[in-house]
């Protein structure tokens, strides 16, 4: 919608939720200043909310990948900016998808600087997760319970398994944009998930066992070839056709094709997450790779158990939190030293582990506990018995403990499960965008060279 000529739009006029946007204003007169707004509900019924002051050419035009921002959430030439810089109505609230296969509205308006209320122009710009012919299934198979998502096309692709934090469910977003990109991935919850417990005195590694085995064991009917074989089927029957005719057929219709590569599967993770992708590839020797994002190499928060062996917890001391200046909890310094009894007894073996490679990334700002050290030490120990080959540490300055996917907003604080509190995330909200973006790029192709056997990468370290 727009008034006295003035027009916005965006491009592309929708989009993927991790792709690029453009947004392009029309028709204002020159150099002059107005407000672009954006407004997005996510599906617990928050709303987000960016803005950003914009000053129009001669030829009276705004454009993202052009034009500065002078004032708002950004500032500077930030094409994405409307998006990455979008903060809760309530302060400590992340952004959640609870389905990816909806897509995504944004609101966007255009006003006067001066009289806010003057609405110049209107666009809605729809931001989807999923591509068309991507599958999402709902996982309640035994006790497991997530979310699938398959790629379009015929496969096998390689399948990942997708871990997120202890506030419960499945990372929605992360797995389906992972399918887009030809994954087959299952976003895999763990904790406060439906009738997943709420409370937990041990975590049991056989779980998560299970759930790679229900990845790789996950089969495709081609629906195109369903088709055809049901055609000729029918025709067999409507000519009666020999017996055998007619069974060879239906077998060729009931037969599923496999789903996933063989090869093994990969792991992505985050925060407490990180250190159960530890576990499964010390133990699970399906694991080929694993993403641990700002995690810690001990075993956090509860005891582990596999198949007799456990794991203990590493605990936190409560006593450590301060209080910021802003009234929220720091706990960065809550985990005891490395070097102590309680550290040393809770240290998961991923040293182990036979044929995986790790991408350890921190955040150099994380306020949660000390990514850095946790990644560092990760590595060293790879180095030490001699995988160094294996491992590869990605360090970003100025960013928090959420790193996701590109364009999703900052969350530098919110609830914390084990602390029971609201507490700092850490990082710069520019800095965090931009890392998200980099990160995005580095997960797949990592995961393409070390899962994928048809990759170039794969075949030359063969």
């Amino acid at each position: 919608m727009s008034t006295r000529g003035v027009s916005v739009q965006t491009l592309p006029p929708a989009g993927y939720f991790d792709e690029p946007l453009e947004v392009i204003i029309r028709g204002l007169c020159p150099k002059q200043t107005v407000r672009l707004l954006a407004e997005v509900t996510d599906d617990k019924g928050m709303k987000f909310q960016s803005s950003a002051v914009y000053q129009a050419s001669e030829r009276g035009e705004v454009s993202t990948e052009s034009s500065p921002s002078l004032g708002g959430t950004y500032i500077g030439v930030e094409p994405t900016g409307l998006l990455w810089s979008l903060t809760p109505a309530s302060p400590h609230n992340n952004f959640t998808c609870l389905d990816a296969s909806r897509p995504l509205s944004v609101d966007m308006k255009v006003v006067s600087h001066d009289e806010p209320e003057d609405v110049l122009a209107k666009v809605t710009h729809q931001r989807r997760f999923m591509k068309y012919g991507a599958e999402r299934r709902v996982v309640t198979d035994g006790r497991l319970r997530g979310t699938l998502f398959i790629p379009p096309g015929p496969g096998p692709f390689p399948g990942i398994v997708d871990l997120y934090t202890l506030r419960g469910g499945p990372a929605e977003p992360r797995a389906s944009l992972l399918a887009n990109k030809g994954f087959v991935v299952l976003a895999l919850a763990f904790f406060r998930y439906k009738d997943l417990p709420k409370q937990v005195g041990q975590l049991d590694l056989e779980y998560f066992e299970e759930g790679v085995n229900f990845l790789k064991q996950q089969p495709k009917v081609n629906i195109f070839m369903f088709v055809f074989l049901m055609t000729v089927f029918n025709l067999c029957l409507t000519r009666k056709s020999p017996i055998e005719s007619q069974r060879f057929f239906l077998q060729r219709i009931l037969a599923k094709k496999q789903q996933v590569k063989d090869g093994g599967v990969g792991i992505i993770s985050i925060s407490k997450s990180g250190d159960l992708a530890l576990s499964m590839a010390a133990f699970l020797s399906t694991v080929r790779a694993a993403v641990t994002i700002n995690f810690c190499c001990f075993n956090v928060g509860f005891p582990l158990a596999y198949k007799g062996t456990v794991i203990p917890a590493f605990l936190p001391d409560p006593q450590k939190i301060v209080t910021t200046d802003q009234g929220l909890a720091d706990i960065s310094q809550i985990m005891p030293a490395p070097s102590t009894k309680e550290a040393l007894a809770s240290a998961i073996p991923f040293e182990r582990a036979t044929d995986c490679h790790f991408m350890f990334v921190a955040a150099e700002d994380d306020k949660n506990w000390d990514s850095v050290l946790y990644a560092e030490l990760a590595a060293q120990r790879l180095r030490d018995h001699g995988k160094g080959e294996n491992v590869e540490v990605v360090r970003y300055p100025r960013t928090g403990h959420f790193l996701d996917v590109p364009h999703m907003p900052f969350y530098p604080s919110g609830f914390h499960a084990i602390a029971g509190t609201v507490v700092v995330f850490g990082g710069e909200a520019k800095a965090n965008a931009y890392a998200q973006m980099d990160l995005w790029e580095r997960v797949q192709k990592f995961f393409r060279k070390h899962l994928d056997r048809s990759d170039p990468s794969f075949q030359a370290r063969l």
